[in-house]
């Protein structure tokens, strides 16, 4: 059974270290709490998009790695240098939930548009599907935000899906850069209201409302970032809900 409405989950979480070396990762919260959307049951399907880093193995290695033995089925859509599955648009579709790495987001952006992404996904998106990631994975269903697409000098980047009508602030509290800079985006009317998490928070959106804000830790936060009539700058803290670990 697929997700009541269209679901969105944009964050800055995703998976932790198990602490057994670099590439041996745990899936945290966030993803019981998607298939938990997805009203997916007791053995969700979950696909992996990792364009944002041109499709590295190391981070198919990491992924499928950390699902492994779990309740989840795991799969991935590589494009790079050439699709890895026959019919993209019928093995999406037929997922619970979709989860979109970090990385470049003006890369990403570009190689989705490249291989007809945007409606496939899109249409994931009103199927039920629900749609996720972190980072990239995260602006890129929104307006824009911040990036380091361009070099370690963050930049605004304005031609995301835009399907989610804001502007999203990813690492909030972890790069300096990123507050101070999407206060002047919104400030000089670059990015409308915005949606901003912290390290370890995600936000819910229903349709294009959004609906809560999660946590995998305590201590941190998302924010509403908004300009006022007279230009000035309003942040708002909005409290997550703290997820909790389920068994594997």
């Amino acid at each position: 059974m697929p997700a009541s409405e269209p679901t969105i989950v944009a964050t800055s979480m995703g998976f932790s270290s198990r602490r057994r070396g670099p590439w041996d990762a745990q899936p945290g919260p966030v993803f019981d709490l998607m298939a938990e959307l997805a009203q997916a049951g007791d053995a969700p399907k979950i696909c992996y998009l990792n364009q944002a880093v041109g499709d590295q193995p190391t981070s198919f290695t990491v992924f499928h790695g950390a699902f492994a033995g779990t309740r989840f089925r795991a799969s991935h859509l590589a494009l790079f240098p050439m699709p890895n599955v026959e019919d993209i648009r019928a093995h999406l579709l037929a997922q619970d939930a979709i989860w979109v790495g970090g990385g470049s987001v003006a890369n990403l952006c570009a190689v989705w548009r490249v291989h007809g992404l945007p409606d496939i996904l899109h249409e994931c998106w009103q199927a039920g599907v629900v749609l996720g990631g972190v980072s990239a994975g995260s602006i890129c269903w929104h307006l824009g935000g911040a990036t380091d697409s361009y070099g370690p000098t963050l930049r605004p980047f304005t031609d995301a899906l835009g399907w989610l009508p804001y502007g999203n602030g990813v690492h909030y509290d972890s790069e300096e850069q990123r507050r101070p800079l999407m206060h002047r985006l919104v400030g000089d009317g670059t990015l409308p209201t915005s949606h901003c998490t912290d390290d370890g928070v995600g936000l819910v959106y229903r349709g294009t409302r959004l609906a809560e804000a999660v946590a995998d830790r305590e201590g941190v936060a998302a924010y509403e970032v908004s300009r006022g009539e007279d230009g000035s700058v309003r942040e708002t803290r909005i409290e997550p809900r703290l997820l909790t670990a389920q068994p594997s």
